[in-house]
């Protein structure tokens, strides 16, 4: 937290917006899964969720222009879920013929879909990539039969492989994989082997990550068998390797991206920009800005969780709407900006906090001397640094 005794500031600056869409549905929830997911029904209201999206982000930008901020341009979108690629070509026309009425897109801009391997159709994606969804980001976790199953995957290995060879012939030039390691009795050579078969399929952004056992989740009530410290530390730096090798860069904890392909919206919610988000469960963060500092506001936002209480009109969608207070504004761009690989430019912690940097100056010289940050124009761990973050932070609180 800042030192509330030393109230200097700075002009805030209007960060680049963001659309987060959340799509609540899927065929199976997953046992590792904690994310706002619920098994579908033989039917979906596609239908009737697009006029709720739309009803949700109409209630937004009216709120948005009373607190007079000014119309804002999209520079991202991202479809997550759920399984966004369960909705019918139809639906997402339907939806984007409303966000183009209501909304400005800058020219160069990504709009990402999450999509399950099981749920691909040739056609299908040809349509998502007419309307103009020009990334995709598909989940494969693995391509281990018996791994899939432990991981209740609705897809074979086969089945992932010919989603990737469709989503190119759709024309999807720009696509994420994501993977786990650390699954069940994985061993080096197999997490090894899964990572090299994602990489010969020419993914230009790769998730890479540990799976980890949460609360609220099947693994969490019955937890796996999963491997030895020992074997994951070997897991993490042999793959670690492997990706540099063949040109993608770590530039955040679990993301790897050819030359120039990091994830725009991503990126911006590491660099503590705005977003708007809607649908079932979907979370947000916006500014206000004010030439008074203490009336400035940093909000964040979120829907309400359950598809049937969102498409329940006569409920409220927005459930919280929580200012970030003044003292707590450094940690929370910390927690964001510091998960860079390559960290985040010291102009931005005023320019989208309000405060002054010198009010964080002395524990950046001191985590400096400590080794944990580098000296220069960002805001930058050392390797010491990313090993030990969340007690780096602690000297935020």
């Amino acid at each position: 937290m800042t030192d509330s005794s030393a109230p200097t500031h700075s002009a805030m600056v209007l960060p680049p917006l963001s659309l987060y869409i959340h799509v609540p549905w899927c065929v199976r929830k997953c046992p590792y899964c904690d994310f706002n997911s619920h098994k579908a029904d033989a039917t979906l209201p596609e239908h009737e969720y697009i006029a709720a999206l739309l009803d949700d982000l109409d209630k937004d930008l009216a709120w948005l222009k009373s607190e007079e901020v000014k119309d804002r341009p999209i520079h991202s979108i991202f479809i997550g879920g759920g399984t966004p690629s369960l909705l019918s070509v139809d639906a997402y026309e339907t939806l984007f013929a409303g966000l183009k009425l209501r909304l400005s897109f800058t020219d160069n801009i990504e709009i990402t879909m999450e999509a399950n391997p099981g749920t691909f159709e040739a056609e299908k994606f040809k349509g998502y990539r007419t309307l103009g969804i020009n990334r995709l980001s598909i989940g494969i976790q693995s391509f281990q039969d018996h791994q899939l199953k432990h991981l209740g995957r609705i897809h074979s290995g086969q089945e992932a492989i010919n989603a990737v060879t469709m989503a190119k012939t759709a024309g999807f030039d720009n696509f994420n994989l994501d993977f786990m390691h650390g699954l069940p009795d994985q061993t080096l050579e197999h997490a090894l082997a899964d990572l090299q078969q994602g990489i010969d399929l020419g993914p230009t952004h790769l998730s890479w990550y540990q799976l980890t056992i949460e609360p609220n989740t099947e693994f969490f009530k019955r937890p796996p068998v999963l491997p030895q410290d020992e074997t994951l530390w070997a897991i993490q730096e042999a793959g670690q390797k492997l990706l540099a090798d063949n040109g993608y860069d770590q530039y955040e904890i679990s993301a790897y991206a050819k030359a120039g392909k990091q994830a725009k919206h991503n990126l911006n919610y590491w660099e503590f920009g705005d977003y708007l988000g809607i649908g079932a469960g979907a979370h947000g963060k916006l500014t206000i800005p004010h030439i008074d500092l203490a009336q400035s506001k940093i909000y964040r936002t979120a829907k309400t969780r359950l598809p049937k209480d969102y498409l329940n009109l006569a409920k409220r969608f927005l459930v919280q709407q929580d200012n970030i207070e003044i003292d707590d504004r450094d940690l929370e761009f910390l927690m964001n900006g510091l998960r860079l690989f390559h960290g985040v430019d010291k102009t931005l912690f005023s320019e989208r906090t309000g405060l002054a940097y010198d009010q964080i100056e002395s524990k950046v010289e001191s985590l400096i001397k400590q080794g944990l940050l580098e000296k220069g124009d960002k805001l930058k761990t050392t390797a010491q640094g990313q090993l030990f973050l969340n007690e780096l932070l602690e000297q935020f609180l």
